[in-house]
């Protein structure tokens, strides 16, 4: 499918897969209980987990992260440029569905240079929750053709290619610099 085409999707709160700069990402409307719950279950996602949204800049994430409680430092970091994919478990503002953020107070964000990525944000007009599209336990998908083999031949995919980084994305925590996940 082309851009147009998973933008109208993701505005009728569909889920769609798409290229980031690692592996495809399974995304949604984040703010569309009904879309994320559709993506959970098709992952096989427990809800207590809660995502990750990333978008191409921070106007797209402001909405759901307690900036208020980041000192300078934090927001230096935040905002700061990397070699590699980097995801900032962040505070989440109280009215950030607990959908999103799981059981957790905080929200996972990551600024995406992907041009699919932006290119969809864009398009839609919000960020995008981005979880890596294969069945929890299965490799994530690096090519719209392995999302087809995973999840149907129909399922949305936009078929352009993965970037260039090795791994997905590193996780850490903002406030305490603690990593999660590896990148």
């Amino acid at each position: 499918m082309n851009l147009q085409q998973i933008a109208a999707l993701l505005r009728q709160d569909q889920v769609v897969a798409y290229p980031t700069e690692a592996v495809f990402g399974l995304g949604c409307n984040p703010l569309s209980e009904n879309a994320v719950k559709k993506l959970l279950n098709i992952k096989r996602r427990p809800i207590e987990k809660g995502l990750i949204l990333v978008a191409p800049h921070w106007d797209f994430l402001r909405p759901f992260i307690a900036f208020e409680q980041l000192n300078a430092e934090q927001l230096s970091r935040l905002q700061q440029k990397y070699d590699r994919p980097t995801t900032w478990v962040v505070p989440a503002k109280s009215d950030t569905p607990h959908f999103l953020t799981g059981k957790f107070d905080t929200i996972a964000v990551r600024l995406c240079d992907h041009p699919s990525v932006n290119a969809l944000c864009q398009a839609c007009g919000f960020a995008l929750t981005s979880t890596s599209a294969n069945l929890t336990g299965d490799a994530p998908c690096k090519t719209a053709d392995e999302v087809r083999l995973q999840f149907g031949e129909h399922f949305p995919v936009l078929d352009e290619s993965v970037g260039d980084a090795q791994n997905p994305s590193e996780i850490r925590d903002l406030l305490t610099n603690r990593l999660f996940r590896q990148g």
